[in-house]
């Protein structure tokens, strides 16, 4: 009976030394992917493959003072703050009288607004902007759902440990006793 009871001393401490192992490797394992993405992200060994894409004759856009989104700034490929006006005719006259590029501006995310109190309602605009390349794109997806799962997980940690706790006391628990039943003379069980 003695050796039941060592056994069962043992599979505990094994089951506490696992779940510490578990834990560790996991930690370890996180640490080694973030800085694996991390380095491939930041060596820049992608953005030789970008693209340059041009736009000729967005029409039906214009420039004021609220601002115009271009078509091509709600494509995930578009890099923010690559957009640069190439051309804008005034849409009044078929398109025919050229707006200087001058009298407006477009921001990072690709949104056109007037530099001037002018404004020209039905113009046509010409621009380019810069794309990511398949591999790009597909390395900043990995990186944010990297980052994403990461966040999941991380908001499950307070369950899991809360159960390692109880696994812990309990753990301990059965432990006590065993010694305490170890250590008693015979007189009495529980």
């Amino acid at each position: 009976m003695l050796s039941v009871k060592s056994k069962k001393g043992e599979m505990n401490a094994g089951l506490i030394s696992s779940l510490i192992f578990g834990i560790a490797s996991l930690v370890i394992g996180v640490v080694i992917a973030f800085t694996v993405v991390s380095t491939l992200s930041g060596a820049d060994l992608l953005t030789s493959s970008r693209d340059t894409s041009a736009t000729i004759n967005e029409t039906e856009a214009n420039v004021n003072a609220s601002g115009y989104t271009l078509v091509n700034s709600a494509l995930d490929q578009a890099i923010p703050g690559t957009y640069a006006i190439t051309a804008i005719w005034n849409g009044s006259a078929d398109y025919d009288s050229v707006v200087a590029i001058g009298n407006a501006s477009v921001s990072n995310a690709g949104v056109v607004t007037s530099t001037t109190a002018e404004t020209f309602a039905n113009v046509s605009i010409s621009y380019t902007v810069l794309t990511y390349a398949g591999e790009e794109l597909s390395s900043r997806s990995m990186s944010g759902n990297l980052t994403s799962g990461v966040d999941n997980v991380s908001a499950k940690i307070p369950t899991v440990l809360a159960v390692a706790g109880v696994i812990l006391i309990l753990s301990v628990l059965v432990l006590l006793v065993a010694a305490w039943q170890r250590m008693s003379l015979g007189g009495g069980s529980i």
